[in-house]
Order: structure tokens, then sequence, then C-alpha cells
């Protein structure tokens, strides 16, 4: 007698699709769709199997139904978010947790049962008049040990294209592992859509991650942060099978950074949305393995990175000719680009806030018909395009593409680097003085200012630890928990640096480094791992040198560098770093489980830091730092 979920799968599907599907030899796998299909009844549907072919159709799918438009370079559309769907809905997006269990305040949790209740509710017939697109796909390397493979169900062209865009096709992933039930499963689905080709029911908007199914269910948007399953969403499945199977899932840049000789030294970053993670990632004259996620695993005692993802989805205001040549070219040039919520002219030309060039008075944007001086209901004026607005694009587009960036064996970590938006506290580049200390002092500490790429109020200043938080499916205590334990693994430990792009003066409030100058720092920090040159003590880690950063400065920028700018930026405010301390100490007092090493570490710092005081005062320069004893 035939199953139930293969009628199913016979009734809905062609015999092209059909067979596509049936290929795969996994009957989980083919019960698990035909549930979806079943529930959410939409009106015809695609499998991919990740041919050109079966791309093509998805990228001419979203032209034809008007979720994506042509614009004049070819391969390029734009996408456009409803208006009040530009950000990453943290308030619906909650973690779905068996009765009994306790993530923390910190992590916003649902009740496993009545969650997956609603979302099922919500997602009954809500394909109706939709055509569904079935993918598959793996986050790192498929056929190696980082590898896990992705099943995505949703009735967005335009989600299928971007995950198409960014990430590895896994079709023969699956036909590879045959009967399984270990993989992620993302269902979305954008629900009624408006004249405009937006969601309509924002109100019923969700996102639910249920830990113990694998599963991530979105509903009523088709914001990328919302909606692409395989990005931050499953960040929150990968880092719960992380805790369990001890490695770590990290919201971390991977770049090489090139020395003296030829030398390629392996960087990770943790910055906030908006904090300069993309720029940092595209740095001229460095190479680039990934922009966003890393999977970090121990191997024989080296710690090995990988870039989950193939592809950029990255924040384009503020990318100009002049600080990012290499990100400006691949946006000027004939590749597969979808610009989300910038500013169109009539001519198919696109525009964006900070770009450098005159933007002009009318145009199409997330509001739809733009003029300037147009207002929201809630009398806001509307930008030409948003802050938050986006570009999705292929790694392969950009010629500072790392030769390593597939590697399926992973790149050897040298560094660690954290940073956020900080205007007063941290110097603009610091280095640990040891894992725990890196770890606790930079990771777990780290602070940032609120930016758009969230929705809510911006401006206000936030934890964030190893900037993580957002996507934390365990704990705080035993996420920091897991990250000094994975340094007592490693028999080669990353060094780990802290820098802050947006320190600023203290008299005047201006910013005290261009956006270049992270060019230096990061020139700074492959010479320390690698113990090339000396660094200067101070009670929260080392600083660099005037000497060394005169010389980088000359060297790399073609820049002078006065001393009295180096004495302002590298100045240890104590009194802010003293009230970091209190403000973090008291975060985590009240967060259960906290390990014992974090609170001894920040007491440490304290002390340092008011023994330093004693000596030479509240603001001290680098210079009488200098003349301490203690030495690198």
């Amino acid at each position: 007698m035939e199953e139930h979920y293969v009628r199913i799968l016979k009734e809905r599907l062609d015999t092209e699709n059909y067979n596509k599907l049936m290929a795969i030899r996994n009957s989980y796998l083919h019960k698990f769709i035909a549930k979806y299909i079943d529930l959410c009844n939409p009106d015809s549907v695609f499998v991919s199997d990740g041919s050109e072919r079966d791309q093509r159709y998805i990228r001419e799918a979203a032209i034809k139904n008007g979720e994506e438009i042509p614009l004049a370079i070819e391969g390029h559309t734009v996408h456009f978010d409803g208006y009040y769907d530009q950000a990453r809905d943290r308030e619906n997006t909650k973690i779905l947790v068996p009765k009994g269990v306790y993530l923390g305040e910190n992590i916003r949790t649902m009740d496993r049962e009545e969650g997956l209740r609603e979302i099922h509710e919500i997602m009954k017939d809500i394909m109706k008049g939709h055509e569904c697109y079935i993918c598959f796909y793996t986050l790192g390397p498929e056929n190696s040990v980082f590898t896990i493979p992705c099943l995505q169900i949703t009735d967005s062209s335009y989600v299928a294209h971007s995950e198409n865009i960014l990430y590895r096709q896994g079709y023969k992933e699956f036909i590879r592992r045959g009967e399984t039930s270990d993989f992620f499963k993302f269902v979305h689905s954008e629900g009624e859509l408006d004249e405009r080709k937006t969601s309509k029911n924002i109100e019923k908007r969700r996102i639910y991650i249920d830990l113990e199914g694998d599963t991530v269910y979105s509903a009523n948007t088709q914001y990328g942060g919302n909606t692409i399953g395989l990005k931050k969403l499953a960040m929150r499945l990968a880092i719960n099978h992380a805790a369990k199977e001890g490695w770590l899932t990290e919201h971390m840049l991977i770049m090489g950074i090139h020395g003296p000789n030829g030398r390629v030294t392996y960087f990770t970053g943790a910055f906030p949305s908006m904090c300069g993670k993309t720029s940092t990632a595209m740095l001229e004259g460095e190479t680039i393995v990934g922009d966003d996620i890393a999977y970090i695993r121990s191997i024989d005692g080296i710690a090995k990175a990988v870039n989950v993802e193939k592809g950029v989805f990255g924040i384009i205001k503020g990318i100009n000719k002049k600080d990012d040549p290499i990100q400006w070219k691949v946006l000027h040039s004939p590749n597969e680009i979808i610009f989300s919520n910038v500013l169109v002219d009539e001519k198919g030309k696109v525009y964006w806030s900070g770009m450098g060039e005159d933007i002009p008075d009318r145009g199409y944007n997330h509001s739809g018909e733009w003029w300037r001086g147009k207002r929201d209901k809630e009398g806001k004026e509307i930008p030409p395009s948003h802050p938050n607005a986006r570009f999705t694009v292929s790694l392969e587009a950009f010629e500072n593409l790392d030769p390593r960036w597939d590697d399926p064996k992973g790149v050897e970590i040298g560094a660690i680097v954290y940073g956020g938006r900080d205007s007063d506290t941290w110097v603009p580049v610091q280095e640990a003085f040891d894992w725990d200390h890196g770890i606790v002092a930079k990771g777990a500490s780290l602070e940032s200012e609120r930016t758009a790429a969230v929705l809510g109020k911006e401006g206000v200043r936030e934890f964030n630890p190893m900037s993580n938080l957002d996507f934390l499916s365990i704990p705080i205590g035993r996420y920091i928990e897991i990250n000094l334990e994975f340094g007592k693994k490693l028999r080669r430990k990353p060094k780990i640096f802290a820098v802050n792009y947006f320190i600023r003066d203290k008299e005047t409030g201006e910013y005290l480094t261009d956006k270049v100058d992270k060019k230096v720092w990061y020139k700074w920090m492959e010479l320390r791992v690698h113990d090339d040159i000396e660094a200067i003590w101070s009670p929260t880690g080392y600083i660099p040198k005037y000497e060394d950063l005169k010389s980088l400065f000359d060297k790399v920028l073609s820049k002078d560098y006065p001393e009295s700018l180096y004495i302002k930026q590298f100045t240890i405010r104590i009194p802010e770093n003293l009230s970091k301390i209190k403000r973090i100490r008291n975060i985590y007092s009240k967060i259960k489980n906290t390990p014992k090493e974090l609170f001894k570490i920040l007491d440490e710092e304290e002390k340092r830091l008011k023994e330093v005081r004693e000596k030479l005062g509240d603001y001290v320069s680098p210079r009488d730092l200098e003349k301490l004893v203690q030495k690198p």
C-alpha cells in the first residue's frame, strides 16, 4: 500500500519535479516536504537540483512575479521589502523550548508546543496562489567535517534566489548521504502580498526556531534577516549543535592578512551590524574568506575555520569609490547582484546613502515613488535609501577572494578580533594578554551602539557578547564557558585583539580615526601574531608603539601620522574602562551559571586600572605607560 506522504508528493508535483525529489533516497526528507506542501498548500511546486538550469528558473521567476526588478547593468536586480519589514524582528524571533528549559532572560523563548501550534495555524494555506520552491544547500564546504546539509522550503523566489547566491548547492550532498534526519530544515512563506509584492500581514510576522526539530519557521516577512534561513536563523541551530559537540559557531568574518615575505595570517573578526565588518573583510590588499559566519573546530589542536557561506549579504550604506574600491567595482560591474531597499532612478541606476555621488531628487524606493522631503505616516522624513539597504552577491565576484576560501579542511586562525561602536572607552587596537583575557575582557564584554540593522531605537549602547547575543540558542553563561574551554583544547592558541573604529575626541566629539586606518591596525596585529614587533603594556592589554604605527601609516597608506594624534587615540581612559567593567559585571551577576573565571578576569582588570590611576591619573598617555616596568 502506497505511503500517505508519497501520494501527496505524486499529487502535488509534476513528474519531473517528483523524480528529482525521489532521486534523494530519504523517506524522512520526503515526509517532511510532503507535510509542509500539504499544510501550506501552494499552487505549484518546483524542486531545484542546483543545476544552472534550475537556478536560472528561480532567477527568472523572481522577475516574472515582481519580487525583483531588472536594473540597467546586466545581471543586476532590485528587491523592495515592505516599509515596516526592513530589519531583523527581534520581538517575534523566538526559540521554541520544551517545558522546564530556561535559556536566560537575554534570549527570547516560547513554549515549544504553543509555538508549533501557532506557527502551523499561521501557515495553514499560506502559500495558496504561490509557487513553492524546494532547494538544497550546505553550510560550509561540501563533504567536509564542517558540512551541514540544509533543506529550504519557501514560496519566495527572492529568498530562493538569494540563497542560490549565498550558499553552496547541496542536492548532491543529500543524494550522497541517503537516509538520514541529520540536516537543518527551513520553512518560509512571505504570505499574502500587496500590490508592491511585499508581505502584507506584518502583524502575523513570526520567526520561530525549533531546536529539537532542527527547524526554522518564518512567516509573513520578506526581509533577508528574517527569511534567508541559512544565515542568522541557522546560527541558532548550529550554536546548539556546537555546544553539544565542542566546536564554535561564531558571527565572524574570516580573512587573510598579508604580512612580510608572502606570509598570510588568517584572522576571524566579530562585529555587530554596521560596525565595519564587511568593510574590514574587504580591506584592499588583503584576501577574503568570508564576511559573516564562521564554524571553528579544533583539529589536531589547531583552530581551523570555514566560511559557512559563498556570498555576501552586505550593508551598502557608506560604500564609496574612495574607501571601498573592491566593493565599488563589484557593484558597478555585470554580476548577478540583488540590491534591496536602495533608490532607483528612471534609467535603472541605483543610489544609496554615503556613496559619494549626487543623489537625484526623485526615484523609486522602499516607500514607493519617492521625492526629496517625502515623509511617512509618522511624519518622519524618508531617506532615499534605507539605512539597512543591502546587496547580495557571490564571493566569486570579488578580485580579493582568498584561494583557500572553499578549503574543506578550513584555514588556521592566527588571530581573533572583537569590535563594536564605542565612542569613549576602547583604544583603536589592543591585544589581549592571553586567550582567557581576550574571551572575557574583549569578546564577552563587547558593547555596541544599536544601528538600523535591528528594529527599535538607534543609538542605545547594547551588551552583545562576541557580537552573537541575537543568535544564541544556549544560555549566555554556557556560551562563555564553551569559548573558554575551547582554548584549552588548542596547542596553538590564536591571539585575541580588540578594535574600535569609532573612538571620539573627548573635547570635540569628532572621530579620531579615518575609515581607512583599519588597514594599519590589521598590519600591526599581523606582526604581533608572529612576535615581529614589541608592544606597550597597558592595564587593558598591549597597545602599539608610536614608531611602529608611524612606519605602517607611511608604508600602508602613504600618510603622515602625528604623535599628537597617536597620544589622543591610545590614551587609556581609566574612568570609562572602570565604568564598563562595572556595567559588564552587573550584567553577568544576573546571568545564571556564568563561569567564575569571568569575574576573576574582570576583577584583575579593574585592579590594574586602579593601580595605574593611582600612579598616573585618570587619562594615561601611552608615553607614560612605556615607562612602567611591565613587558609584553
